[in-house]
């Protein structure tokens, strides 16, 4: 079995930082992350620079990182993010909406059914000429609106696969979830859907144990953060995405097949340390990768 490994720190995690990270810098993590066999880097996000000014600056990033063979992403929420992104060259369309009317309200300035029109116009202007990845934020759990009916997120997926997603990826945003209600989704979209992906984070301990639960029920693109950088900021408890390399370490010891190379991830979340200045979240960075495990 291969499981795609979405890498999201450049985007989802350095977003979440309170310090903002030039972009040659965020650049150099790109490239870094790339050559560790990863599938797809998740390098930028086209919103406003003034709103969120860890991620201006895009096109400077991607101007100077290097892929060596990873797919990089670009995240949009409107069609003026999508016209960056076009003119980008990018090979990979990521686009987000909340399962919820509060979520999405303050986190895209617009109701799920804009957000869904939205889609629909990005997607048509796409066409068929790059892949297109939908994450559905607080899929499990709203920090406004609590907990989320199941039934409410299957239908927004069934509607993003009918406008023109090949995958869609389904976000715990606040790590609320647990692997009962992660199983049941998956179980349940992978029936509908021809590719499901997951997005957890680990904030009540619960991140790894579903991710695996995930994989388990169809899913067969995960999204992780390397050293687990990440949270939510509408969610102030809110910790980091499951780490990378804990991710990929895992994974390996279940008999599943990631393509990346562990010892050089483990580079990549050492490196990241000193250029933030801090010890970061992740676990398999700090004790290492332990012998017995390969594949």
């Amino acid at each position: 079995m291969k499981v795609e490994i979405c890498e999201v720190g450049p985007r989802d995690g350095l977003q979440n930082e309170a310090q903002t990270i030039p972009p040659d810098v965020r650049a150099e993590l790109v490239t870094r992350l790339a050559r560790t066999g990863v599938d797809v880097v998740e390098a930028v996000s086209f919103v406003r620079g003034d709103l969120v000014p860890q991620m201006a600056g895009a096109e400077d990033v991607l101007a100077h990182a290097s892929t060596d063979g990873a797919r990089l992403a670009g995240l949009v929420l409107n069609e003026h993010g999508y016209d960056r992104f076009a003119a980008s060259g990018l090979d990979e369309l990521h686009f987000s909406l909340g399962a919820t009317e509060s979520f999405n309200r303050r986190n895209a300035n617009a109701s799920v059914d804009e957000s869904l029109a939205m889609f629909a116009a990005v997607a048509e202007r796409n066409g068929r000429e790059r892949p297109v990845v939908v994450s559905i934020s607080v899929s499990f759990g709203c920090p406004f609106e609590g907990e989320v009916d199941p039934y409410r997120v299957l239908r927004i997926a069934e509607q993003l696969g009918g406008s023109g997603a090949d995958a869609v990826v389904f976000a715990d945003t606040i790590g609320v979830a647990v692997p009962r209600q992660v199983r049941s989704l998956v179980r349940q979209a992978a029936q509908l859907l021809p590719r499901v992906g997951a997005h957890f984070h680990n904030t009540r301990n619960t991140g790894f144990a579903n991710a695996l639960a995930a994989v388990e029920e169809g899913a067969r693109i995960l999204d992780a953060s390397v050293g687990g950088l990440g949270g939510c900021p509408f969610a102030p408890k809110a910790t980091g995405n499951i780490a990378t390399e804990d991710l990929v370490y895992m994974l390996r010891g279940e008999g599943i097949e990631t393509g990346v190379d562990l010892d050089a991830l483990i580079g990549v979340a050492e490196w990241l340390e000193g250029v933030l200045g801090r010890q970061l979240p992740g676990q398999v960075y700090r004790a290492g990768a332990f012998a017995p495990v390969s594949g």
